[in-house]
């Protein structure tokens, strides 16, 4: 049933930077990919079956990722930062591609549960890499859900901040979600962390990669996207901007280097499928849980209803809360939108 909903004004708002990419993502110039050999994985994480992957598969398509390895690495506790209201809090690194990644992790305080404490796996949305500091973003949001009983994990991506290697477009190439799903493997081996209650929460360019990351392994039971990059490849450079402006990939551009390999969206729609996560949604079997401002100015609100409507074409598990008049942010509902997060991530992860 459709949840779409409007509410009057909340009081509290968000000094939150605008946490989106809103460059045209057809006009993102190509970087150079170097890929490693493909091949069947020896991890941790329960990853999808997939379809015949080679050589020559895309870096970019979800069976490639399906066949990829994501072993993760132990969680190392670089340092203690002052605590929460019911949690602690440290800085801490893990591996992923043989790169140091660091993140922000909170442990709640109190008695651990039998099993260990559920997980959300926290993605924040595009800020610029040099001006992204591992404790200065997304703090509110953080806070509410460690205060209720999880362990928050943050990355801040390869090239963010401290992190290694080289930050890069996260629409042109696989490297923040391998980073991601790393991160999810080294909670599955941390010892206070449940590895069979792990959920995501991503918001805008956060968004995109939690879906992909739900497309590829089984290990995420629950995910809550607010603002999110969640339309298929076509439509993130025909509709990215108000109007649904058609656009043609130039030269020296990512969309126009895959058309000269690959062909266009009209003479070959199957490999631009593969590379979106939304044409995998019917064997996903995990709920999605969606938040949209109505006035966002940074991803068009078209993006979650059409995740919502594919999500129950594929007789998924979806609900999709629209704030009207609200921003990229969300600012005005917040306290709303993170009530919902909470109590959906209650339902899936904390339940019998």
């Amino acid at each position: 049933m459709n949840k779409t909903k409007y509410f009057c004004a909340a009081l509290m708002i968000l000094l939150v930077p605008h946490s989106c990419e809103s460059t045209d993502p057809s006009s993102l110039p190509l970087r150079p990919f170097i890929d490693s050999p493909i091949t069947l994985p020896s991890t941790t994480l329960y990853l999808r079956p997939p379809a015949e992957v080679s050589s020559t598969s895309h870096p970019l398509q979800i069976d490639a990722m399906r066949a990829r390895d994501y072993p993760g690495s132990d969680v190392v506790i670089e340092s203690v930062l002052d605590s929460g209201s019911n949690y602690n809090r440290y800085y801490v690194s893990y591996l992923s591609d043989g790169l140091k990644i660091f993140a922000l992790m909170t442990v709640p305080n109190g008695q651990k549960p039998p099993t260990g404490w559920p997980v959300v796996i926290f993605n924040h949305g595009y800020i610029p890499p040099n001006v992204y500091r591992t404790t200065e973003r997304y703090i509110a949001y953080v806070d509410q859900i460690a205060s209720n009983g999880y362990i928050v994990f943050k990355s801040d991506y390869r090239g963010h901040d401290r992190s290694e290697g080289m930050a890069g477009g996260a629409y042109t190439e696989p490297n923040y979600t391998i980073d991601v799903l790393n991160a999810v493997a080294s909670m599955k081996r941390y010892p206070d962390a449940d590895p069979n209650r792990i959920g995501m929460w991503g918001h805008s360019m956060g968004g995109y990669i939690t879906l992909r990351s739900m497309a590829v392994t089984q290990d995420i039971k629950a995910g809550v996207i607010w603002g999110g990059v969640v339309a298929p490849y076509p439509d993130l450079f025909t509709r990215w901007n108000w109007g649904a402006r058609q656009t043609t990939a130039g030269p020296g551009t990512w969309v126009y280097a895959l058309e000269q390999a690959y062909g266009t969206v009209d003479t070959n729609p199957d490999f631009w499928n593969s590379i979106s996560a939304n044409s995998y949604l019917n064997d996903l079997n995990r709920p999605i849980q969606l938040h949209h401002g109505t006035a966002d100015d940074e991803v068009p609100v078209e993006f979650s209803q059409m995740l919502y409507n594919e999500m129950l074409a594929a007789n998924q598990v979806a609900e999709y809360y629209a704030y009207d008049g609200d921003n990229h942010n969300i600012s005005n509902y917040f306290s709303q939108a993170m009530q919902r997060s909470v109590e959906f991530f209650d339902r899936y992860l904390k339940a019998d």
